[in-house]
């Protein structure tokens, strides 16, 4: 009977065992992650996944199949659009050529980086893939300014760092703002105190959309622009801004406006360019000449120096 108890007792333990296994343990011990996007589309999301397929195809094939799954959870979706489709795709010496429909460059730059990280990253994982080319139909991807993509590892894709503990820091930001006439730039070192769980360059547009503290500048971007999101991949600031962004102030050069945005982000460390867009969307272009789907890199050609000197003076 004693025998018989010590039995039901370790026959219960190991059940116990294996639904503990089957909790939410598995998502932090998987071997695998399927890499979606997040709700704010600003960063890709990593969720556990366990292949069933041993073979380096089938596992391949797998992968594949559930990036193109919708996702139940409300807090990120799928990182390739419904409109975009996988035409074919090849291994061979342990490079991994995907050939992706027209519709593939129908996507914004910001989902499309997004997109093309999140398939790499999730593939890359196959031990047998060491580098990964995207084709859309027979032609070889290039970037927005028409530059070859070319071969892509999981470190081809640089994202801010994951949630950190919420505590108040402090740092000194640049920002550039318009000189009275409206003709230049001025920049101001502001200190802000901020959360630890903002980005800096979340920072950097909310405190340029307040304004200047100083006296003799004013802001270059219109008024009722709000900030959608801002995000960083592969060293490229990519700001969304709201309609009011559209709002015309006749009395700010064309220029100064874009440049007020693209130096402030280029003073990060992280940010080397930036591309703007409006609800989304950067096939417009501001005013008479600025195209927002051009990617624009830090100008300081603006900067008004004579209104730089006035301030020294009467510092």
């Amino acid at each position: 009977m004693k025998k018989e108890r010590i039995g039901f007792l370790l026959f219960v333990f190991l059940i116990l065992i294996g639904l503990v296994g089957c909790g939410n343990g598995q998502e932090e011990t998987s071997e695998y992650n399927i890499y979606y996007i997040n709700k704010e589309s600003t960063k890709t999301i990593a969720v556990g996944y366990e292949p069933e397929a041993n073979d380096t195809r089938g596992k391949i094939r797998e992968l594949l199949e559930k990036l193109f799954e919708n996702s139940d959870n409300p807090d990120y979706h799928r990182a390739i659009p419904k409109e975009v489709e996988l035409e074919s795709w090849n291994l061979e010496n342990s490079q991994l050529y995907l050939y992706f429909n027209s519709a593939y460059l129908e996507m914004g730059n910001v989902n499309e980086i997004l997109c093309r990280a999140a398939i790499v990253r999730t593939l890359i994982q196959v031990k047998e893939v060491e580098c990964i080319s995207f084709y859309v139909e027979d032609s070889p991807l290039v970037d927005a300014e028409g530059n070859l993509v070319g071969l892509m590892t999981a470190e081809s894709f640089i994202e801010n760092p994951g949630e950190q503990i919420n505590t108040i820091q402090t740092a000194n930001i640049i920002l550039y703002f318009s000189n009275k006439k409206g003709t230049g730039l001025v920049p101001e070192v502001q200190e802000v105190h901020y959360s630890s769980n903002i980005s800096m360059e979340k920072l950097v547009m909310e405190q340029l959309l307040k304004g200047p503290k100083e006296k003799g500048k004013r802001s270059a971007i219109p008024d009722g622009t709000k900030l959608v999101n801002v995000s960083v991949l592969d060293g490229v600031g990519f700001v969304n801004l709201n309609e009011g962004f559209l709002n015309q102030n006749y009395e700010i050069a064309e220029p100064v406006v874009i440049y007020s945005i693209v130096n402030s982000l280029a003073e990060l460390t992280n940010i080397n360019k930036v591309q703007i867009s409006v609800n989304g969307d950067s096939n417009i272009v501001y005013r008479e000449k600025f195209e927002l789907s051009t990617i624009y890199e830090r100008d300081l050609d603006y900067v008004d120096g004579s209104a730089i000197d006035t301030e020294k003076n009467s510092q």
